[in-house]
C-alpha cells in the first residue's frame, strides 16, 4: 500500500463475518459517521481513515454511542479533517508545545480484542504509513485480506 493517497473504509459484522465498503470523502467526517450510523449491527460499525502519509482516523457507531480515535493530535494544525476530529469529538485544540499524540476513545476497539496499548504502539511506529497502520489494525480484527482486497481494487 502506502501510496499518497487517502483512504476511508467502512466496516460491520454482520450474520458471522465482516462486510466492508469503500466511503466516498475520507474527509467528510460527519457524513462517515451518517453512513456508520445507517448501518445496524449488533457491533456497531467502524469507519478506519487514513489522511495523506500522515494519521489515522477511527470511528465507530454503536447504538447512540459515536467513539473516535485520532492517532496525532498535531495534525489538527495542517489537515482540516483533523481539526474536524478535534471539534466532533469536543477535544481541546493542540498548542504548538503538544506533543504527537494520539487522542480520542483509545479503547474503541477492546471489545473487538484490541487494547489501547496495541493502537498506541501502532502509533508510535514511524516505520509504517497510516494505511499500514490501518492494514494492522483490520487484521487484528480479523478482516485484513477483505481490507487488503478492498483497497486493491482502488490502485
Amino acid at each position: 500500500m502506502s501510496e499518497n493517497v487517502d483512504v476511508a473504509v467502512a466496516a460491520w459484522h454482520e450474520e458471522g463475518r465482516w462486510n466492508l465498503a469503500k466511503l466516498p470523502n475520507p474527509h467528510d467526517l460527519a457524513h462517515i459517521i451518517d453512513r456508520l450510523k445507517s448501518q445496524r449491527t449488533n457491533g456497531g460499525a467502524i469507519a478506519l481513515i487514513a489522511i495523506d502519509e500522515e494519521f489515522f482516523i477511527v470511528i465507530r457507531v454503536l447504538g447512540a454511542h459515536i467513539s473516535m480515535f485520532l492517532s496525532d493530535v498535531t495534525c489538527a494544525f495542517d489537515y482540516e479533517v483533523a481539526s474536524d476530529f478535534i471539534e466532533l469529538a469536543d477535544l481541546p485544540f493542540p498548542t504548538e508545545e503538544d506533543e504527537p499524540i494520539p487522542v480520542g476513545h483509545l479503547d474503541i476497539l477492546v471489545d473487538l480484542g484490541m487494547n489501547h496499548m496495541e493502537i498506541s504502539a501502532l502509533c508510535d511506529d514511524a516505520e509504517l504509513f497510516p494505511d499500514e497502520q490501518l492494514d494492522a489494525i483490520a487484521t487484528r480484527l480479523g478482516f485484513g485480506e477483505e481490507f487488503r482486497e478492498l483497497l486493491e481494487l482502488e490502485v
